[in-house]
């Protein structure tokens, strides 16, 4: 699902931000806040009827994302999950099934490292709430006894529209992937609808396509640790941008801080990584990777990009060291006063 979380301040607390904001009559813009998510469009050269059709759209489509892949309120997911736990074969709500079958793929691309099976540890750690956790974590006995008994996609077979699991603890949880989801049929939308210049930004994670009159759309990577901008970069007539921060949701408990990416492998939120910033034409793809490569962590997160075929990816370790490679360094202009050290890998 799409986690919902207040937003007060667009350029500070987004993942990634228009970096021009243009008064010309060419640059329609419009925000719409749907179901705890602020929703950033652009729409170059629209008329005011496309423009009202796409808001239109954009507000459908993360209503029935919000509704229909919700990991803790009654809806298909969580009707799924329940049907999961028997071990029977069952009917898969036609909204849920697909991102099943692509979920399972990417699971199997990386290793494991993407892994929306864990949903009973993201709700362990208190996570499945509309508030973060107040109180301490969870006890190690009982984060080892999920992980011993290792819920993933695999467990999960498929038969046409009917779907069973082999392992009770099984439990989906697609927020790590289901904002990318949402935003690639957004823009298919509003394609056939005759936009071709667009960027569609759902709580900090976009997508763009066109360009902004005669030059590309230009946007910001949030700084992980700092207000403002980490680093522009200009987009091509197609592509996301994602973007996995230990900031997005967190909270601290007896001075030490615990974030929501929950590394799959060991059960515990993922050390020595503040960000990971992946571009890629398909947004679905994008947002897992990027969670991805962030549990892979500065020393394989250069593996996990091959396994996923992202040829733009940029981590932010835990000591503010920049890990790139070149083909991604050659696009990214850092915003920041100091330059920051910069680690580059072979090409991807």
């Amino acid at each position: 699902m799409i986690q919902c979380r207040r937003v007060t301040a667009w350029l500070v607390l987004t993942t990634a931000v228009l970096l021009s904001a243009c008064s010309r009559p060419e640059l329609h813009h419009a925000q719409l806040f749907s179901m705890g998510t602020l929703v950033d469009i652009s729409l170059w050269d629209a008329s005011p009827e496309q423009v009202e059709n796409a808001e239109r759209i954009i507000q459908q489509q993360l209503q029935g994302t919000h509704n229909n892949w919700h990991a803790w309120r009654p809806g298909p997911l969580t009707e799924t999950n329940q049907q999961l736990r028997t071990g029977e074969w069952s009917i898969c709500p036609p909204v849920v099934l697909p991102l099943i079958s692509q979920a399972k793929q990417l699971y199997r691309r990386s290793n494991g490292l993407f892994n929306p099976a864990i949903g009973q540890l993201v709700s362990l750690w208190g996570f499945h709430s509309d508030t973060l956790p107040q109180g301490p974590p969870p006890e190690p006995t009982a984060i080892a006894n999920l992980i011993t008994q290792k819920p993933g996609m695999d467990a999960i077979a498929i038969n046409g529209q009917r779907i069973r699991s082999t392992n009770p603890t099984v439990q989906l949880d697609f927020g790590a992937f289901a904002k990318g989801y949402a935003i690639d049929q957004i823009i298919e939308k509003l394609v056939d609808t005759g936009i071709n210049n667009a960027i569609i930004n759902a709580g900090g994670d976009l997508r763009a396509i066109g360009r902004h009159g005669n030059r590309p759309w230009r946007i910001g990577i949030r700084n992980p640790r700092q207000a403002g901008v980490l680093a522009g970069i200009e987009l091509t007539e197609d592509e996301s941008v994602f973007t996995s921060g230990d900031y997005e949701r967190s909270y601290e408990y007896d001075g030490k801080r615990y974030h929501h990416i929950i590394d799959p492998r060991t059960g515990y939120p993922t050390q020595g990584v503040r960000s990971v910033t992946v571009i890629h034409h398909n947004a679905t793809e994008a947002d897992a990777a990027a969670t991805a490569l962030f549990v892979a962590g500065p020393r394989n997160w250069y593996q996990a990009a091959l396994q996923l075929n992202i040829k733009y990816a940029m981590l932010v370790d835990d000591k503010g060291v920049i890990h790139m490679n070149p083909a991604m360094a050659n696009r990214v202009q850092f915003e920041t006063t100091e330059s920051p050290e910069v680690i580059l890998s072979k090409k991807l």
